[in-house]
Parts: structure tokens; sequence; C-alpha cells
């Protein structure tokens, strides 16, 4: 007969896109064929865009420990939840530096094999004043627009209204 492979399945977003300067929640979830275990461990890594060497983001074993060294040093936090299957984590201060692939692994003795959640993160600028402003002045000017055709055409109107009056006036004296 068969048996089932013991497996730790884990699941994060592909791509995560955030502001510059923000704090980003990095959100992972697991599924094991196992209860629980009292010896889960959580193993957050992360790779640069330049693909250069992995590095240790943040390691959970029945407590969260932050990475003493590195990018995220004093900026990673633990947001998850064991009794919840969240290992998620929050990242602080988000710079363009972050820009990578982070990975969760879990394991949960005995499923200590299974997929490893990646998920690609991209730190984008935050919108320049001068952007914002041009965009005001465009729907400011708009609006001024508006307003200036609808004065003109009720003046008109009223203009038309009173041309018209006297002429009915003048035609009813003839």
């Amino acid at each position: 007969a068969l048996w089932p492979a013991a497996a730790v399945e884990v699941h994060t977003s592909k791509e995560v896109d955030a502001v510059n300067g923000t704090n980003l929640r990095l959100k992972c979830t697991f599924s094991s064929s196992s209860p629980i275990s009292p010896d889960l461990s959580v193993t957050w890594n992360f790779q640069p865009e330049d693909l250069s060497s992995h590095e240790p983001v943040f390691y959970y074993l029945k407590e969260p420990y932050m990475w003493p060294a590195g990018r995220f040093k004093e900026r990673v936090t633990w947001d998850g939840n064991i009794e919840r299957n969240d290992v998620s984590i929050i990242i602080w201060d988000l710079q363009p530096t972050d820009n990578g692939t982070f990975t969760c692994q879990v394991k949960n003795p005995p499923d200590v094999g299974g997929t490893i959640g990646e998920v690609r993160l991209r730190v984008v600028q935050k919108v320049h004043f001068s952007e914002i402003h041009f965009l005001a002045v465009a729907i400011g000017s708009a609006c001024v627009l508006m307003i200036i055709v609808v004065t003109v055409v009720i003046i008109c109107r009223h203009h038309q209204k009173k041309e018209q009056e006297k002429t009915e006036v003048a035609d009813t004296e003839l």
C-alpha cells in the first residue's frame, strides 16, 4: 500500500508592491499533515534582485528570534500565530534595497519537507509632490472652466430673454 507523503505546504503571495518608507506584513501561512509540533520552526530568508547570496531575515523555534545583523537588523518583527498556521512577519521602513525575493520555510516534525513559500517584493517610490500638484491644478482648472462656461451660458440666455422682452414691448407699442 502507498502511504501519503508527509509534507508541509507553505502559502504566500507571489508578488507584493509596497511604498518606500512604509511597513509591510509579509503573509505566510502553512498546512501540515501532522499536528503542530512543539519543535515547529520557521525560517525567513532574502535574496536581493542582483541574485547575490541569500541573507537570513528571521527565525522561529518555540519563540521568535530576530537576526542580530544584516540589512533587516531591528527592522523585522514576528506577526504570526502558530495555532492559526500563520507565520507572517512585518518589515519596517521599507527601502529600495529591500527589492528581491523572500522565502518562508516551515518545518513541523515529522513533516520537514514540502514547499517553500516565495514572495517577490518591489518597493516603489512615493508619488512626488510635483505630480500631485499637477493633478490638483488640472482638476481645479477643469472645474473653473466648467463654472465659467455655465456662467457664460446663463448670462447669454438672460441677455437673450431681455432682448426678446424689449422686442415684444416695442411691437405692442406700435
